[in-house]
């Protein structure tokens, strides 16, 4: 049935002279003041009014900015135009804490007014454009970010524990609005910080002797053996420690050619592979990778720029190197249950090239968007690689330190012997120590981050 009892307010008033842009800067200004200045109900209604044209706005010139925008402006500029409309309120209600805004925000893209017919070519154009905006990869991830700050633990969607590798993406594209980027770091860096946290406390009281009585929840997915992966990673500690390790590389390496740099990395990153047909697979196919890379650079001495570019490479090589499928590497170290030794490496480069952890987190989220289509029984191997991946990311991240003690002598330093393992305590402690912390970089760093 034709929508003819709503008034069309739009295409009663004369074509407004101005730019698209300029009604996209006019349309911005006021969603920040109004944001910053009116209740989040206001907000609400004069944003529902102007984009779902629900009624007339309190402000004639944003409405008639709108109207610029749907007579001269394209799809693209008004999809644009609302996706950065949608993250200046949800950017500033985030920061207040805001969360039921945020909800009713997302809820507003399911008025059922948007599938009725009209005689008007504005309304009509509006409405398009809007179905349009719902059923784009934009509108999901204003969704997520919707979702996750409710904390909602009833999504039945196993992507949904990995939600803040899937902000660091939206963080990195520096075509998405700067809005949007803020959020998203904001999102990720708290989702984070609350897994980190949780990880310490279940250690703790796991261990506790209380424990039976209040049993803290596992934030892993990795049931009882959890523990024993802690314990694992810690006991590399001393001498021989991560840490430590590629504090030396870094200076053995300085002033290197570069075709020298290349064939002390691949030795760095094999060194204390304990399985091994992965140490083998692992250093015929990366020193073939590393033969190649930069040719042209081989004599000429190592830059910063160049070991980023480096590094970034062998990320590509361990997750996916066209951004999109994960790499054959990938897949071969998880199908011969090597997922701890993937993510030791991975923590090792990241180590020595503290600018690539946000391209890690990236290539993360791009593997986990490809398996997004596969049920949670398809993916257990990618799960359990994940799972591992946030654990020793966790553990060697900031203001955490986890120590291991063997309760039968503790002045030993705990091996990674079961016998041994299994008579050791894991104590953490807060500290202010930052120790890996993805590094919060200017957006041409991003991008060249991004792009290395």
């Amino acid at each position: 049935m034709l929508d003819r009892s709503q008034s069309d307010s739009l295409s009663s008033r004369p074509p407004a002279q101005i730019t698209p842009q300029q009604a996209q800067t006019r349309i911005f200004d006021f969603l920040l003041d109004a944001v910053k200045t009116w209740s989040p109900k206001d907000v609400l209604d004069e944003f529902q009014n102007l984009f779902f044209c629900q009624g007339d706005t309190t402000v004639n010139e944003t409405s008639e900015a709108l109207y610029a925008l749907l007579l001269s402006g394209t799809a693209t500029d008004f999809h644009n135009t609302l996706k950065r409309s949608c993250y200046i309120l949800v950017n500033n209600w985030e920061v207040a804490r805001q969360v039921d805004a945020i909800q009713s925000l997302v809820q507003l893209f399911q008025d059922e007014t948007l599938q009725r017919r009209t005689f008007s070519f504005s309304l009509k154009r509006l409405r398009g454009w809007l179905c349009d905006f719902i059923d784009s990869d934009d509108y999901r991830e204003l969704q997520l970010f919707a979702s996750r700050l409710v904390n909602d633990h009833k999504s039945t969607e196993w992507t949904s524990r990995y939600a803040s590798y899937l902000m660091v993406s939206q963080y990195m594209n520096s075509d998405n609005p700067i809005e949007q980027r803020e959020v998203a770091r904001a999102v990720s860096r708290r989702l984070k910080e609350k897994f980190k946290l949780d990880l310490a406390l279940y250690t703790a009281h796991s261990q506790s002797t209380l424990h039976q009585t209040k049993l803290l929840e596992n934030p892993t997915a990795l049931g009882d053996s959890a523990l024993r992966l802690i314990k694992l990673i810690v006991a590399r500690r001393g001498q021989f420690s991560h840490k430590n390790l590629a504090n030396l590389f870094l200076k053995q390496t300085e002033g290197l050619s570069y075709r020298a740099f290349k064939s002390s990395l691949l030795e760095y990153l094999i060194y204390s592979v304990s399985q091994p047909m992965a140490a083998k697979t692992l250093k015929q196919r990366v020193a073939a990778k590393l033969a190649t890379l930069y040719k042209e650079y081989d004599y000429a001495e190592l830059d910063p720029s160049l070991k980023l570019r480096t590094c970034n490479r062998i990320i590509d090589q361990l997750m996916t190197e066209d951004k999109q499928r994960p790499s054959e590497l990938f897949t071969l170290l998880l199908s011969q249950n090597n997922a701890l030794s993937l993510a030791i490496i991975l923590l090792k480069i990241i180590l020595i090239s503290r600018k690539s952890h946000l391209y890690l987190e990236a290539r993360i989220a791009d593997l986990i968007r490809y398996y997004e289509g596969f049920s949670q029984e398809q993916c257990t191997w990618v799960i359990n690689f994940l799972e591992i991946f946030q654990v020793t990311f966790a553990i060697y991240a900031e203001n955490v330190e986890y120590n291991l003690i063997d309760l039968q002598d503790p002045r030993t330093v705990a091996s990674n012997r079961q016998g041994t393992l299994d008579a050791c305590r894991v104590f953490s402690q807060l500290t202010k120590t930052q120790m890996l912390q993805p590094e919060l970089m200017p957006e041409g760093e991003v991008a060249e981050a991004s792009d290395a």
